[in-house]
């Protein structure tokens, strides 16, 4: 009789985890599924400068692949997902537990240090040409990626508000404004890259013209939206002595947290720097260049599901439920399985078109399909990290992820890929094989992490950190 009661209970308790499964894999679709399209427009501004320009000339291709690369990995990756990253923490917490006027004050506060890191980052930009050569890079090639990156310096500084702005918005489960003004800021990139790459004859500084243009637009927009919505007006953003306050905590969650994600990137730019060092750099360059950019297009559709679950995670916490945290956990792991699955199979079904949409050059376009199994395998891995790279900024915990990656990518990934692509010469494959080795290392490692973690303590950590952020501002 004991034992069958003791069945119920198991039969009872099955059930009800996949009803509370069931309901969580709803709440992050309803999170997830808009933020996979926002990330996807969002990167789309830069894939259609790069088709744009892809179908100039071969010289034109390289110079704006390496801008591109170089500008995403010194600027751009590292305000969006990397400082921008402990914004999550922050905001999803403070949210999760009902201090709503933190919100409006730690958005301004990043908005506040991202524009700090603006100026070194241009003058890097600006002297782009001096230090590409010291790395191998043919000097007609720098020159022309130094050209493009000017242009780029005033959508640095849109970045920097649209950055917190949309982390403003994913914290509150916010993310049709966000969908709308994405869509609307893609129609008219593509009109704008068209008319002034082609129509105006500004060669490939239009699409960067265009990108700029773009950015600014998207600032207006979602800026409108938070001053005058209602939605907003508990958690509304205002300038105050407390955002300034504030500077020391986001940047000890953002430091990590850009590490964190920017470590990765880096080693991949760097292995693009190294492909000039190939045999037929134009060729290596190019073809690796387009392998990274169908990596990042892959890494937006993950990054949905990892905001989703960083949203959903520091919710859960900050509203002190270690159990709903730990089912959020499951649930944004399932689905980037999934979805992995599915693109993985779609890129290597495209396999011998994919390298068209890039160049006209048919050795280009033969060369990506060699690279499509390669490209398919760190999809999946990808889809796990960024999920797992999600938990850790929604629980506060990047300075482990900064860990796992420094090791992953540098203890292992580059020496793998450089041995391959050089003295084994399998050239940008061993490269790129490289890569993949890195990304096993990283995602094994941040799922060991994941599995091992105390929720109940986390929350309790997480109570602790409100409190005493309490006892500062009464102080202060």
């Amino acid at each position: 009789m004991q034992q069958k009661l003791e069945m119920g209970q198991m039969v009872d308790e099955d059930k009800k985890w996949t009803i509370t499964f069931a309901r969580e894999l709803k709440k992050e679709g309803i999170i997830a599924a808009p933020m996979v399209a926002v990330t996807v427009l969002q990167y789309l501004l830069q894939l259609v400068s790069m088709i744009m320009v892809g179908h100039l000339d071969q010289l034109s291709l390289s110079s704006v692949a390496i801008a591109i690369s170089l500008t995403n990995v010194t600027g751009f990756s590292l305000l969006q997902s990397g400082l921008a990253g402990g914004l999550e923490t922050l905001c999803g917490q403070a949210f999760g537990a009902e201090q709503y006027q933190k919100l409006g004050t730690y958005t301004c506060t990043a908005m506040i240090s991202l524009l700090l890191v603006c100026p070194p980052v241009c003058l890097l930009w600006i002297f782009m040409d001096k230090f590409l050569p010291l790395v191998g890079q043919d000097p007609l090639i720098s020159l022309q990626a130094r050209k493009y990156s000017m242009w780029l310096i005033p959508a640095l500084f849109g970045a920097s508000i649209i950055k917190p702005l949309t982390r403003y918005f994913q914290s509150q489960s916010l993310i049709f404004p966000m969908l709308l003004s994405s869509f609307a800021i893609l129609l008219f990139h593509i009109s704008a890259s068209w008319a002034l790459v082609y129509k105006l004859g500004f060669g490939s500084k239009g699409s960067a013209i265009a990108f700029s243009l773009s950015t600014w637009l998207y600032v207006v927009m979602l800026g409108s939206h938070v001053m005058y919505s209602s939605v907003f007006e508990k958690t509304r953003i205002t300038i105050s002595k407390d955002s300034i306050l504030h500077v020391g905590e986001f940047f000890r969650l953002a430091i990590p947290s850009a590490v964190m994600v920017c470590l990765k990137w880096w080693s991949c730019e760097l292995l693009i720097l190294l492909s000039g060092l190939l045999p037929n750099p134009k060729l290596e360059t190019s073809v690796l260049s387009i392998c990274l950019t169908i990596s990042t297009l892959h890494f937006t559709l993950s990054y949905g599901f990892g905001a989703a679950a960083s949203t959903r995670v520091s919710n859960e916490l900050g509203a002190g439920n270690p159990q709903a945290a730990r089912v959020a956990v499951q649930a944004a792991v399932f689905l980037s399985v999934t979805e992995a699955i599915i693109v993985s199979t779609t890129l290597f079904c495209c396999r011998y078109v994919l390298g068209s949409a890039f160049s006209s050059e048919t050795q280009v376009a033969d060369y990506v399909a060699v690279m499509t199994p390669l490209i398919c395998l760190s999809v999946f891995m990808d889809s796990l990290q960024a999920v797992l790279s999600g938990v850790a900024r929604g629980s506060g915990w990047q300075h482990l992820g900064a860990y796992v990656n420094l090791g992953a990518f540098y203890l292992v990934g580059l020496p793998v890929a450089m041995v391959l692509g050089f003295p084994v010469h399998l050239r940008g494959k061993g490269l790129w094989i490289g890569i993949v080795v890195g990304s096993v290392v990283q995602s094994t490692l941040l799922g060991c992490i994941t599995y091992s973690t105390n929720w109940t303590k986390q929350v309790h950590n997480s109570i602790l950190d409100h409190i005493n952020q309490f006892i500062l501002h009464e102080l202060t």
